[in-house]
């Protein structure tokens, strides 16, 4: 939450620049930061900010951090590059990378004669005119900021500044792209998870479970944290964990919850009860299904406890539902060989 003098907003993106005095060979105290460091890292962040994200594809707020160790040139523009492989890197799904450069220019006022300088360096720099820096994807600029010395800047200057940005900033993109040119698939194994999933509203109590028995229980087998809200008519649950393991066995487990059974389904269930004429097994959390003596086996089964007992886990195929109780009927046998 930034809380400003007259602003107050949410942001998901932040980034910090730094530019101790040691990194221009000056021997000076480390203070707070200094008006270059605020107008620098401002120009990097909106840079990169348009190419985050939003919404259930990133529901993380991310900050950048760029320590700038020696500068001879722009800075800001080498904090631009880095932060986009940075961000891929970390397997942020940004929409393009972003590439920078800083442009100068030298002229004679009396000849009218100019020259723009591609990429300056420190001497350019304060020797020079203008501090042109330009950033942005292949498609077009994301940000731009100007520095002049002189009483004004014709057309054909900025034109042409513009167009040797535009030439620097690809080959730039180029050389980016031979290290990391496409974010990563999956987040780095220490970045914390969040995934959303959306559920229809019925379904909220089954995942609950009374008096939160099942939610708990998904946590504790997991470690995950869930939080569960509800939506106009779905349900909208946050799984949060710092591993995918936990998450994928949390969405695997509410999919069963919400998963409505279909003939011909094969289910890996668990066998919960025992009879005379057959078990009781558990296909999805909270059904169970008969599977009838008859259907357990090719061969003839004089007594179930001679092939299953509680607690045993077996693929099942659903081959029927009552159509007046909803009740499940099971089969064993055909998911086996059947004998010569």
């Amino acid at each position: 939450m930034i809380d400003g003098a007259v602003i107050e907003e949410k942001i998901n993106f932040i980034l910090h620049y730094n530019f101790p005095p040691f990194s221009t060979g000056e021997v000076k105290r480390i203070m707070g930061t200094s008006r270059r460091e605020v107008g620098h890292g401002n120009l990097a962040m909106r840079a990169l900010k348009p190419m985050i994200p939003n919404g259930e594809e990133n529901p993380y707020t991310i900050r950048v951090v760029s320590d700038i160790l020696e500068s001879n040139g722009s800075s800001s523009m080498a904090t631009v590059c880095a932060g986009t492989m940075a961000l891929m890197d970390a397997g942020v799904k940004i929409r393009k990378p972003v590439s920078g450069i800083a442009m100068g220019l030298i002229s004679d006022t009396k000849t009218q004669r100019f020259a723009v300088l591609s990429d300056i360096l420190g001497d350019e720099d304060h020797l020079g005119d203008m501090d042109f820096k330009v950033t942005g994807t292949v498609d077009g600029i994301t940000a731009c900021q100007m520095d002049i010395k002189v009483d004004g800047l014709p057309y054909e200057v900025l034109a042409q500044a513009l167009e040797q940005a535009k030439a620097g900033r690809l080959h730039i993109l180029g050389e980016m792209m031979k290290a990391i040119s496409t974010p990563r698939e999956e987040y780095k194994p220490f970045v914390p998870r969040i995934v959303k999933m959306t559920i229809p509203k019925e379904f909220i109590g089954a995942v609950i479970g009374p008096g939160g028995k099942v939610i708990q229980e998904m946590q504790r087998e997991t470690g995950s944290t869930i939080v569960i809200e509800e939506v106009g008519e779905f349900g909208i649950i946050d799984i949060v964990s710092n591993n995918k393991e936990s998450i994928d066995a949390v969405r695997e487990k509410i999919k069963r919850i919400v998963a409505i059974p279909e003939i011909g389904t094969i289910y890996k269930g668990v066998v919960k009860n025992i009879t005379t004429f057959g078990a009781f097994v558990e296909v999805l959390p909270g059904k169970d299904g008969l599977l009838h003596i008859s259907e357990i086996d090719h061969k003839r089964v004089e007594k179930v406890e001679n092939v299953l007992k509680v607690g045993d886990e077996l693929e099942v195929k659903l081959i029927d539902i009552d159509s007046k109780t909803g009740k499940l009927k099971l089969s064993r046998k055909v998911l086996l060989p059947k004998p010569e």
